[in-house]
């Protein structure tokens, strides 16, 4: 059994969705995925992904990303709305969105959003950061409040936790900011403050996990932090050829 990791898919480009498309569907028959969400922002092809995922792999774990709760264009009145239908659809198709227990090692999938611990975005940041147009917060006034709530649900994951069996963690947005390659120009920096927030490594430290995967940067690392270790694939925009590698990754095999 191979566990194998993969977030931002981004299926709403024909290259992207042609990949996901010719996948085999039976190499990864005993595989588990981990899925870190930006799959896309239709509701449709989130369908088609679950549906084609569910067929290819054995079990299939997903945390939502930030492009998967845009509610542009879409029924929904709010993202918070959104997150509810996804989570229905996805378990309409067997994806799990809560902790996975395998023969012998759990998968904690942990929610979350960015709260600015990364950094004060500046006025143009904020102004260009298209989840402020996409995204609709009903009740929430500020993307700290939304980062709490998300938190907050993973609370229950982290009391109920099995003791002695080992664990990965995962997320859709990154826990820490010197996860970051020091070679990102300056000029790219602008995007730090929307990339994470330090409360989920806070969560991440309770799980202790062996290893956290993590999305939604688009740059692919493999690095280990005080004995955890952190893995980005980010599968990410076509023309993206050299911070990501179009391929699964496997993490973990028994």
């Amino acid at each position: 059994m191979k566990i194998q990791a993969l977030s931002d898919l981004h299926i709403d480009y024909d290259e992207n969705l042609q990949w996901l498309q010719g996948l085999s569907r039976y190499d990864y028959q005993e595989d588990t995925l981990i899925l870190g969400g930006d799959i896309s922002h239709h509701i449709t092809l989130l369908e088609t992904a679950f549906n084609m995922l569910k067929k290819t792999f054995r079990e299939v774990i997903y945390v939502p990303g930030n492009h998967d709760l845009w509610v542009t264009g879409s029924k929904h009145s709010s993202s918070l709305e959104k997150f509810d239908h996804i989570s229905r659809l996805a378990a309409a198709y067997g994806i799990h969105t809560s902790t996975l227990h395998l023969h012998n090692i759990t998968i904690v999938p942990l929610l979350g959003w960015y709260d600015y611990s990364f950094g004060q975005p500046t006025t143009e940041a904020v102004e260009s950061w298209q989840d402020f147009y996409a995204c609709k917060w009903q009740g929430f006034s500020t993307v700290a409040a939304v980062t709490s709530y998300f938190l907050s649900l993973n609370e229950r994951a982290l009391s109920q936790l099995r003791p002695g069996i080992p664990r990965i963690t995962f997320s859709h947005f990154m826990p820490r900011i010197d996860l970051m390659p020091d070679y990102i120009p300056q000029s790219k920096r602008f995007i730090y403050p929307f990339l994470g927030s330090y409360g989920l490594e806070k969560q991440i430290r309770r799980v202790n996990p062996l290893m956290h995967i993590y999305g939604h940067s688009h740059v692919n690392m493999q690095q280990t932090i005080d004995n955890i270790e952190y893995i980005n694939n980010a599968f990410g925009y076509p023309n993206e050829t050299r911070i990501t590698a179009k391929k699964l990754q496997c993490i973990y095999e028994n």
